[in-house]
């Protein structure tokens, strides 16, 4: 453990002993109070403690770990893009780490220091053991309990498409970055789960007279860059994947997404699906988008950002005006040049 991780436990108030042996210990921020308002007066969509009540609800199941198959996926990826990046993170920061996904496939040549935060306690509770010193703090990712200039790398995946303010998450993030810092994360986008929505919406349409919400709203990926330049971020990156996961019919889809802690959340959702309802989907999600073999696909929309916190040293665009070649130069590149006979 280096001096930064001693001196940020200390500011911090644990809660009982060591949760278990090695380099993981349970650590609670006493200024984290969960709350079910988003800050700043933002858009409340998301009943945040449904959320914590969901993902805590999927990590009491007997077989939680089958569900984490796309976190894993997910998790790995973002992990090969810090990689990427030839430098060592003393401290790194991990925002709804859910069992740590990430950190599994990192190592302490990379990562010196991990701190995990999540929502949910017994998703917490139930981190994987990693060759990285790492510890849990009790947090809700819309009210990080950090000061200013704290960590060299702050991850983030699967987590962040649960927060009411988005725009005041990402300004948190880059608010407990050192300058130089940099931000890796990864979020559903707008297309996930297009099959299940459009059967569930076509069903209710022809058996009830009219849908409700019943996946939740996600960002879309033309909003993600400028969401970032506005939160502070430089030198940004956004990219898109597509992850296809084939199911034997849409109950299995659904009960997937509850074990992963995934159900929908929003304030307008409606509770109850009435069986004829149900079934009608089904038959519609195997019409539409079944494939030979008879299984059906989901598809998981997965948007990765990195941006980085303005320092001076870092590479700054040329001013305006001062290129010395001209755009209409670029179709002569591949003419022969005219040699004097």
């Amino acid at each position: 453990m280096n001096a930064v991780t001693r001196r940020l436990i200390h500011r911090l108030h644990v809660v009982g002993p060591a949760a278990s042996s090695g380099s993981w210990s349970w650590i609670m921020p006493s200024c984290c109070r969960f709350q079910s308002v988003s800050a700043r007066g933002s858009t409340n969509v998301f009943d945040r403690i449904t959320k914590k009540r969901q993902k805590n609800w999927a990590a009491s199941l007997q077989d939680h770990h089958q569900f984490d198959y796309l976190r894993d996926e997910v998790g790995s990826r973002v992990a090969d893009r810090v990689f990427d990046i030839v430098r060592t993170f003393p401290l790194a920061l991990d925002i709804g780490c859910g069992k740590s996904h990430i950190a599994e496939h990192l190592s302490k040549d990379v990562v010196e220091s991990l701190i995990l935060t999540d929502i949910s306690e017994k998703t917490l509770k139930q981190s994987r053991q990693s060759e990285i010193p790492t510890h849990c703090v009790l947090a809700d990712e819309e009210f990080l309990p950090f000061k200013e200039n704290t960590f060299d790398l702050v991850l983030s995946s699967l987590s962040l498409h649960w927060i009411n303010d988005l725009p005041g998450a990402l300004r948190q993030i880059h608010h407990v970055l050192k300058p130089d810092g940099v931000f890796i994360g990864a979020m559903v986008g707008g297309d996930t789960l297009y099959e299940l929505r459009c059967s569930l919406q076509l069903a209710e349409t022809e058996r009830e007279g009219g849908f409700s919400p019943r996946v939740s709203p996600y960002t879309a990926v033309t909003d993600l860059g400028n969401l970032l330049g506005q939160a502070g971020f430089s030198m940004l990156t956004v990219d898109v994947d597509d992850v296809e996961v084939h199911y034997p019919g849409i109950t299995e889809v659904m009960t997937d997404l509850q074990g992963m802690g995934e159900s929908n959340c929003a304030w307008n959702r409606r509770s109850l699906l009435h069986r004829d309802t149900m079934l009608a989907a089904a038959a519609i999600y195997k019409e539409m988008y079944g494939v030979e073999g008879g299984s059906i696909p989901a598809t998981f929309q997965i948007l990765y950002m990195i941006g980085w916190k303005p320092h001076e040293s870092q590479a700054k665009p040329a001013k305006r005006g001062s290129a010395t070649v001209s755009f209409g130069d670029l179709s002569k590149i591949s003419q022969p040049a005219n040699r004097d006979k």
